[in-house]
């Protein structure tokens, strides 16, 4: 178990104060660990375990709780045993029905301190000030980066470049999801794990959830989805392909799987931006898997999605820095990335190599013509091209991912 600091960071300023930590991510992501090394942190600071009542809800001893007046019966009762400030963690609590009802009773009755994981997206959303008023903060766990998964294999990133090199093959291959790397598994032992989780989700965070009935159809958009990482796509481009193929369906219902996709964590939808006009764009976003190795676990692996892959890793990168991250457009033009952070901005060009002369002028014209003077990168896997370019930083990705000051 390696200590996931980025997130222990965020939830540290709230640790004993009066709102709901909600701890959300896709299954096995790792959201159980930093719910234990919360625990940790509390009894290190002093809280005594009897004041701290945890509870997996995907664990079959808590089968019973199955809605919020059960739920809060059973914290009650332990309550008034123990005395004292609770200190309430609850795994996977989506599993119980109407539980905000019984969290945001915890708060009003005894000033407990509560911290909450789950697997769909609705727990990051506005959707929860309806039930908490207002009384929560969002924290999204995403699989290992790069430099967690160095770290889990007890890999400096000071270590040499072959190291380092030989290590992101790996991650580029293997994905990030904890379970895979606590052992030495081959790729086809690491595809069947992976493809368990998917199953997972696709059952009990998207089919069941939200009722849907034409379960082929949603796997023809998750793979649709899937072979076209890193490309400009929207629920009509996906319709009028299946229509193409002679299959009828509606743009409305490709949507909804859509959404529901994102609800369950597997993929997340880019919007694009307009760097002149410095506005959100509604046309031909991305949309990018929360691990890349769910793709090879449904499609098998292929070089040919190398550079949508590339652009997938940087992505999630982003989002772990802080970074709204957007698709850029400037004039007719695209930049792979806009990143925006408080008053900060970064924009950042991703590709598999630097071929020729037609492909470095493709990456590096669109961030030349930007009038700014934020940070720009044209990120690759070279390790012989290594220019830089009127100002524009060219990084190789592994020593892009592992820098902490862009």
């Amino acid at each position: 178990m390696i200590a996931r600091e980025l997130y222990l960071s965020q939830i540290r300023p709230f640790i004993g104060k009066p709102v709901v930590k909600v701890i959300a991510g896709i299954r096995r992501c790792g959201k159980s660990v930093v719910l234990q090394l919360i625990k940790e942190e509390l009894m290190r600071n002093g809280v005594g375990e009897d004041s701290i009542i945890y509870m997996n809800f995907e664990s079959f001893e808590w089968i019973d709780i199955s809605d919020a007046r059960i739920l809060y019966a059973h914290i009650k009762e332990v309550v008034e045993k123990t005395g004292g400030k609770p200190f309430i963690l609850l795994d996977e609590v989506q599993e119980v029905r109407d539980w905000e009802k019984a969290v945001n009773s915890f708060i009003v009755d005894w000033d407990a301190d509560v911290y909450v994981t789950g697997s769909n997206s609705r727990m990051l959303s506005s959707e929860l000030s309806t039930y908490l008023t207002g009384r929560y903060v969002s924290i999204h766990v995403m699989p290992l980066s790069f430099k967690e998964c160095l770290q889990f294999h007890g890999i400096s990133s000071c270590q040499d470049k072959e190291v380092l090199r030989a290590g992101f093959t790996k991650y580029l291959r293997s994905g990030g999801f904890p379970a895979v790397h606590t052992a030495e598994y081959d790729y086809e032992a690491i595809y069947r794990m992976v493809y368990d989780i998917y199953s997972s989700v696709i059952l009990r965070d998207t089919v069941q959830r939200h009722g849907i009935r034409n379960v082929e159809l949603l796997e023809r958009v998750v793979k649709f989805t899937f072979d076209n990482i890193g490309n400009r796509m929207n629920a009509k481009n996906i319709a009028d392909y299946f229509k193409s193929q002679h299959r009828k369906v509606d743009t409305n219902t490709v949507y909804n799987y859509l959404e529901a996709l994102q609800g369950a964590f597997i993929i997340q939808r880019v919007p694009r931006y307009d760097i002149k006009g410095k506005e959100q764009l509604q046309t031909n976003e991305k949309y990018f898997v929360s691990d890349l190795s769910l793709i090879y676990a449904v499609m098998g692996y292929k070089d040919r999605i190398i550079s949508g892959a590339l652009e997938n890793i940087v992505y999630w990168e982003m989002r772990r820095r802080g970074y709204d991250t957007f698709i850029g457009k400037q004039d007719s033009r695209e930049v792979d990335f806009v990143g925006i952070r408080k008053t900060e901005k970064i924009y950042i060009q991703v590709t598999y190599r630097m071929e020729s002369d037609a492909t470095i002028e493709r990456e590096f014209s669109p961030l030349r013509s930007i009038a700014d003077n934020y940070p720009k990168f044209v990120v690759s896997m070279d390790d012989v091209w290594s220019d830089d370019i009127e100002g524009i930083r060219h990084r190789h990705i592994v020593d892009f991912l592992v820098d902490e000051n862009w």
